[in-house]
Order: structure tokens, then C-alpha cells, then sequence
């Protein structure tokens, strides 16, 4: 079976549905005060190597583990509400790029299997 990465399109989908996605999350009253003080193009970019690798594509990720990477977001009140807006802002970029349900849901799939380290549990 092909990888969510090879499926979603490779890199350029990954990179498009990531913009796609900040942009969303940056306009999200829920969850944009995590990223005031963020680099927001280093976070682009890491992100883009994030999924890239959690999608199955090639390792180029050099980010800390998602439990002390997240640790200050969840220091300042990250819980699962804002995980679920962060969830939902992905799927929503992925459907605007023309996604297929099935592979979001995937995609959505892969993100339940780290919400814990995500949020500290």
C-alpha cells in the first residue's frame, strides 16, 4: 500500500495543505494566541517536515519529540479543544486542496495516535 504521503501528492501537497493550514490556524480565535511569538516561517517549515515524515514520506525532521516541543503550549493552557482546532484547520486545508474524505480521515487518524505526547499525557 502507498504512503498518505504518496497519495496526498508528495512534497508540494504537503507544503501547499501546510500554508493552507497556518493561514487557517492564524485566523482561528481558538487556537492563534499559541503563535504570536512563533518564527512563523520556520514553523512552516517545520511542520512541512513534520508531516512530511509522519505521512510516510522522506526523513529530512530535525524537531525536538512532539511531548517537549509542545510542552509550553500546553504550560499555557493547550488541551484537547485547541487539539481538536488544530485537527479541524488541517482537514479543512486538505478538503480545499481537494483531498478525498478518506484520505483526511487518515490523515486525521494519524494525528489521534500522538494527541497524548502533543498535550503531555
Amino acid at each position: 500500500m502507498s504512503t498518505i504521503f504518496s497519495r496526498l501528492g508528495g512534497s508540494a501537497a504537503v507544503d501547499a495543505a501546510v500554508d493552507i493550514f497556518y493561514d487557517k490556524v492564524m485566523a482561528d480565535e481558538r487556537i492563534r494566541h499559541f503563535f504570536t511569538a512563533t518564527d512563523m516561517a520556520r514553523q512552516r517549515a517545520h511542520q512541512k517536515a513534520f508531516l512530511t515524515v509522519a505521512f510516510g514520506g522522506p526523513n529530512a525532521y530535525q524537531g525536538r519529540d512532539l511531548r517537549s516541543g509542545h510542552k509550553q503550549l500546553v504550560d499555557q493552557g493547550m488541551n484537547d479543544s485547541h487539539y481538536d482546532a488544530v485537527v479541524e484547520n488541517l482537514a479543512e486545508a486538505m478538503t480545499e486542496l481537494g483531498v478525498e474524505l478518506p484520505l483526511i480521515q487518515e490523515v486525521a487518524a494519524v494525528a489521534e495516535t500522538v494527541r497524548d505526547d502533543v498535550l503531555g499525557r
